[in-house]
């Protein structure tokens, strides 16, 4: 076991803050998490735990360098028992917030999971015309952003889709089938985004590509949405090993990234697993599946982020550390914070 790991646990064990030499890059640094099932999670009666304290979620991470949260959003009604409706998700940006977090918005524009295998239409739109689903994408992004603005939580940052490599809002906005539909529909976000935070700060504009360490895929994705002229702000990508290839492929994938775009970089989504599981047999495991190679992966995941060219790579979010019954989360079964929970003393200045 390295002399990292060791650290770790004997810190862990004294239930004490960890103690860093700090970063001074940190401040500008989103250290961030995808929270959208914590308050399921804790009005439910989940106990999370730093050290042998219990300790609510929000001011768990925030003890411990994150500063920024990530909340997705689908459009109602939510299907399957998924909390994350407009009245949750403004809640828990209050929450947030009042203890100085800073907040990205993520639409989903559908009623349940976005991801590359799912980008499904809500259910209300389906016969719509294409030029009424590009108003009915305006009208909603404006809408909801408008609420979020009134009840003074306006996202610093807004992802316009969900890991939309294969589009959005399928079939009509499938890639490679239908570019045209697709870039409408990414225009129309951006726009009601606009329309709809009134006199408030224009929130910086992601939008989110899965595969983090594909090269090539990437460069034709960005390249072609750009040549619709499309304006936005932060390339943000997902990470999860085990699907997308080698630590390396995703340090040349960034950089390379960076340099064509001269736009931020962002690893919005990554995890990695801390014990047994069925996704990462046989796979793509750069660290063990342990506790401390969790905590090792998130470590050099975050290295490999600050050190993009030019200060452009500029953050680093977890999904769902509080996620239940799952060893991708940040936590034991008992709520103990693992290891991985405190790699972010050592960058942050907090």
């Amino acid at each position: 076991m390295s002399l990292v790991s060791l650290l770790f646990l004997a810190t862990m064990q004294q239930g004490a803050k960890r103690i860093f030499e700090p970063i001074p890059k940190g401040p500008k640094f989103a250290f961030g998490a995808d929270l959208s099932f914590l308050k399921q999670a804790e009005d439910s009666g989940k106990v999370f735990k730093d050290g042998d304290k219990p300790k609510p979620g929000l001011q768990l991470f925030k003890d411990h360098g994150y500063n920024w949260i990530r909340l997705r959003i689908f459009v109602e009604p939510v299907k399957e028992g998924l909390p994350n409706n407009l009245a949750y998700t403004l809640t828990m940006a209050k929450d947030a917030k009042k203890l100085g977090y800073k907040f990205l918005l993520d639409f989903h524009y559908c009623q349940s999971w976005a991801d590359p295998a799912n980008q499904p239409i809500p259910d209300a739109w389906l016969p719509l015309s294409q030029s009424e689903k590009v108003t009915k994408v305006f009208d909603y992004t404006r809408d909801t952003i408008q609420e979020f603005n009134k009840q003074g939580v306006l996202p610093d940052m807004v992802q316009i889709g969900n890991e939309v490599r294969v589009g959005m809002m399928w079939p009509d906005g499938k890639l490679p089938e239908h570019w045209d539909n697709f870039a409408e529909y990414i225009q129309a976000g951006i726009n009601g985004v606009d329309a709809g935070r009134g006199n408030g700060k224009r929130p910086k504009i992601m939008v989110h590509y899965d595969e983090g360490a594909n090269l090539e895929g990437s460069k034709y994705f960005y390249d072609k949405l750009l040549s619709f002229g499309i304006d936005f702000d932060i390339i943000g990508y997902s990470y999860y090993p085990w699907w997308h290839g080698s630590l390396q492929a995703l340090r040349e994938n960034l950089n390379a990234t960076a340099e064509r775009y001269k736009k931020e970089v962002m690893v919005v989504e990554a995890a990695y697993h801390y014990g047994p599981n069925g996704e990462t047999n046989g796979r793509n495991n750069p660290f063990p599946i342990t506790p401390e190679g969790q905590a090792q992966f998130l470590e050099e995941v975050t290295r490999t982020v600050m050190a993009v060219p030019n200060g452009l790579g500029t953050g680093v979010f977890w999904w769902e550390p509080t996620l239940p019954r799952s060893t991708r989360g940040m936590f034991d079964r008992d709520g103990k914070a693992l290891p991985v929970v405190y790699v972010f003393d050592k960058f942050a200045n907090h």
